[in-house]
């Protein structure tokens, strides 16, 4: 039978629709020939000898690793290579950022430290060096597990394929995260360079939250306590809430199951690494009691005056160097998927550590006639622990806004701690860190401006965060969400767990090792053993 016009016009159309397309798949594309064309005019090793000051000749094709030696460089050899550099860049960002998060463990000793009385100075010191191993351990047994077991997906980092088992929920005909199921000692298939580079930086945000308790709870906490119920915070409590913000977990899914914006958005850790430290440094706080003196018996307080005020602002500054981890290095990568907005992320969070340090600092000025200088260092970290949430999606502006009120606010919760609730906090981690986390995660789903985008989506959902004031109220529902979880979850498990600590263990020292100071009893040695003490005010022993 012959075929029609149709069939034949039809059939000529796609001959050349097939043609044209290798055309031009030929001359986008380099031939086998040309890239060796091109590795034989790169420079020799004899140019090379000659030294190359301006950097134009070191780097070119003859440096990209080739599958088969005799065949030369191919399409498939460069285009591994691209992806190994986009992966090699992202993983040694990460990494730096890690090690920057790391080196704030020095300004939170020498800030604690610093606010503290000197006859405690060795104790405070010990509890912000040991955290880091009680932690780092609890971590890498249970916690990192927990957390990420689940958080397969990161492109920037090699997709994290090993950590593919998230314990779910079915509810509502909805399939909501739990807790992960695959990490454990970091063994089995978990054996993996992104896994590897994950945990470290994911490590080092559990033990900053576990530090935070440290300094709500200096100058009265055994040390042995304070041990087990870090390991504790890091095997179990931080865990959880980091999974189902961060590791898949059902907070991230408001946005895909239920339409609430992109879900509960936390860019680098207001929520949960501040609020969660900063409500169980509360829960703590709230059941060691205060210290031997703090308050008279018609429930005023009495100041107690830390020993080193230099100590504290130059441990501000340590931690607002380390910030630049913290936050530009939440976006897990350099190179591509958006990253490029961490020049963004880096001076929002400078703006809101500046405007937090004038706000405190204005607001101690009008109010009680100076500026105060370690209300003025906690301004500036309440205005970088605000900004960590919406670091990643607001403009210079709205961080300037956000940390301005942030400074204010540390203040006003600093009282209002001390003052209504009775809870004596020697450095006023609960209001830099708990309060201003809370005020973090909110402002997020107010100011997030729906400029960013990392990948063309987050938390799955197609789009930019974008906040009330920029048009998507249903964001800031999702931020409430988080907001409650970790007010009535955070705090009320921190304690009971730290309950059943007091029942077995105990978590204040004696009335008699308080007052003679805790480095001697505790430690076994004075922090400044040259310092002569002078006798503690009668109130002390009452």
């Amino acid at each position: 039978m012959k075929p029609n016009r149709s069939s034949c016009l039809s059939l000529c159309i796609l001959a050349i629709g097939l043609t044209m397309g290798a055309t031009a798949s030929a001359q986008s594309s380099p031939t086998a020939a040309e890239l060796k064309n091109a590795a034989a005019k790169a420079p020799t090793t004899a140019d090379l000898q000659k030294g190359d000051p301006g950097g134009t000749i070191t780097g070119t094709i003859n440096d990209v690793p080739v599958s088969d030696s005799k065949v030369g460089p191919t399409l498939p050899d460069v285009a591994n290579q691209v992806g190994q550099n986009k992966i090699g860049i992202n993983f040694t960002w990460t990494l730096i950022a890690g090690f920057l998060v790391m080196f704030m463990q020095a300004g939170f000793a020498m800030v604690e430290s610093g606010l503290c009385r000197v006859k405690n100075a060795n104790h405070t010191y010990m509890m912000n060096f040991v955290v880091y191993g009680c932690g780092l351990f609890a971590y890498w047994l249970l916690g990192f597990a927990i957390q990420m077991g689940g958080a397969a997906g990161n492109a920037n980092l090699g997709g994290l394929n090993p950590l593919s088992s998230e314990h779910t929920l079915s509810l509502f005909g909805k399939t909501w995260g739990l807790f992960g199921q695959t990490g454990y000692f970091l063994s089995g298939h978990a054996y993996d360079v992104g896994v590897m580079v994950i945990f470290l930086f994911q490590m080092v945000f559990m033990d900053t939250a576990l530090t935070i308790v440290t300094g709500a709870c200096a100058e009265r906490w055994k040390f042995l306590t304070f041990c087990v119920s870090s390991v504790i915070m890091g095997a179990v409590t931080y865990p959880l809430f980091a999974n189902w913000a961060w590791g898949g977990g059902w907070l991230s899914q408001l946005g895909s199951n239920l339409g609430l914006g992109k879900g509960y958005c936390d860019f680098a850790g207001s929520g949960v690494v501040h609020s969660v430290g900063g409500l169980t440094a509360l829960a703590v706080a709230m059941m060691i009691g205060p210290r031997i003196g703090k308050f008279n018996r018609d429930g005023s307080s009495n100041p107690i005056i830390g020993h080193d005020i230099s100590a504290v602002l130059i441990g501000c500054f340590i931690l607002a160097f380390g910030w630049f981890g913290f936050n530009p290095g939440s976006t897990l990568g350099a190179s591509a998927n958006g990253n490029l907005r961490i020049g963004s992320v880096a001076v929002d969070t400078m703006l809101a550590g500046c405007t937090g340090t004038f706000g405190a600092m204005l607001y101690m000025w009008i109010t009680k006639g100076k500026p105060d200088a370690s209300m003025s260092g906690n301004g500036l970290l309440a205005g970088l622990v605000a900004i960590t949430a919406p670091s990643g999606f607001v403009s210079a502006t709205g961080s300037a806004i956000i940390g301005f009120i942030a400074g204010v606010l540390v203040c006003v919760s600093v009282a209002f701690v001390e003052n209504v609730l009775k809870v004596d906090d020697p450095v006023g981690a609960i209001s830099v860190h708990g309060t201003n986390g809370l005020w973090g995660v909110l402002s997020v789903g107010l100011f997030a401006d729906g400029t960013s985008n990392y990948g063309g989506s987050w938390n799955g959902v197609t789009g930019s965060v974008t906040g009330l004031f920029y048009g998507d109220a249903s964001q800031l529902a999702a931020q409430l969400i988080g907001i409650s979880t970790l007010l009535g979850f955070v705090f009320t498990f921190s304690f009971l767990l730290n309950l059943a600590l007091e029942h077995f263990v105990g978590h204040r020292v004696s009335v008699e090792t308080e007052v003679a100071g805790l480095d001697l009893p505790e430690m076994g040695q004075l922090g400044y053993p040259e310092f002569v003490f002078r006798p503690e005010p009668e109130f002390a022993a009452a």
